[in-house]
């Protein structure tokens, strides 16, 4: 019986992958910085609490592992390159190498469809490209890298770089941000909505892990895979539905990416004179671009067929903002 370590297991990723593999044969290890976060349909399995940034304490989670599902993340939709370098990307290298170190068979790494240009995005494989502008992203694309070097015959890296994450037990994510937003009606289109918007609902990501948990040998030890919900709809489709279904303000006037660029850049040099979060960054305006990426990939690799629209993930996710979220959300995850 293969043994799997959910890392992140109180995380949106890592809550909602800890469900779906409850239904498989393994042992499951639920590794989480503070255990009365964990999902209560979760309590009757291993739960290992505490700090990826302690050597001993990863030393013996991943003792005797078969699968490391890497769903640890800390997040920062702009600027606060220390933070994130010392929260998320040190940590995530220092779990990598004792990983290796307990000779864990099979690494699944969490990622995003957004870390490579348009043009070669759908080519999972392809290096990730950096974007100066918002360091978060740039060490995503960093541990990527790592993972492609030291991946080996018994090593093996499947790195599944997912669209934009919708549905309950949201954390830090575009939807949470994007809301209160919209309702200062100061928030434009980008070329009016004509892009993509490559949402993918937790059921389904977590439904793409334990697959590549269980699936048989990958063609290549480094293995990317791209993984989308069941269709992309454009921006202005998912405006347009949040407006006439939850009564949100649509935007009033659209501008083209390049000045959204330079008016979310206007806006991270403000904040530091500003009590709040920007009210857009570069970062957002990047997630708003084309990736190109669909899920041919995934179906032949992994079995992948998601089968959550993005409307009912959407709709699951709102409702659950307007019970949960008294204020708005911050653009920065604190650590928990």
């Amino acid at each position: 019986m293969k043994r799997i370590v959910v890392l992140g297991a109180t995380g949106f990723v890592g809550s909602h992958v800890a469900l779906e593999l409850q239904n498989e044969e393994c042992e499951m290890v639920l590794a989480c910085r503070n255990a009365a976060h964990i999902h209560p349909k979760l309590k009757n399995n291993t739960i290992a609490q505490g700090d990826i940034r302690d050597r001993i304490y990863l030393e013996n989670l991943f003792r005797d592992v078969d699968v490391v599902i890497n769903a640890f993340s800390w997040t920062a939709l702009y600027a606060h390159e220390r933070e994130s370098r010392e929260l998320f990307f040190e940590p995530t290298i220092a779990l990598i190498d004792a990983a290796i170190a307990a000779k864990v068979k099979r690494f699944i790494n969490l990622s995003t469809a957004s870390a490579a240009n348009g043009n070669v995005a759908n080519d999972a494989n392809a290096q990730g490209t950096k974007r100066h502008f918002w360091p978060h992203l740039d060490n995503v694309i960093e541990i990527e890298e790592y993972l492609r070097h030291r991946a080996n015959a018994s090593f093996e890296v499947i790195n599944l770089r997912c669209g934009l994450f919708v549905g309950e037990h949201y954390s830090l994510g575009l939807l949470p941000i994007l809301l209160p937003r919209l309702k200062t009606h100061l928030v434009p289109l980008v070329e009016g909505g004509k892009t993509q918007m490559p949402l993918i609902g937790g059921e389904d990501i977590a439904q793409a892990f334990v697959k590549a948990a269980f699936a048989p040998s990958m063609p290549h030890t480094y293995e990317g895979i791209n993984v989308l919900g069941t269709e992309v709809p454009t921006v202005r489709e998912v405006l347009e539905f949040i407006h006439t279904q939850f009564g949100y303000p649509f935007p009033h006037f659209s501008v083209s990416f390049p000045i959204a660029h330079l008016f979310g850049h206007f806006m991270e040099r403000l904040d530091p004179l500003m009590p709040f979060d920007p009210l857009v960054t570069r970062s957002i305006v990047h997630l708003l671009k084309n990736t190109g990426t669909d899920n041919q990939k995934a179906a032949e690799l992994l079995g992948y067929t998601p089968t959550i629209h993005w409307k009912d993930a959407v709709g699951r996710q709102i409702r659950e903002i307007e019970k949960r979220q008294k204020s708005p959300m911050k653009m920065v995850k604190d650590v928990q």
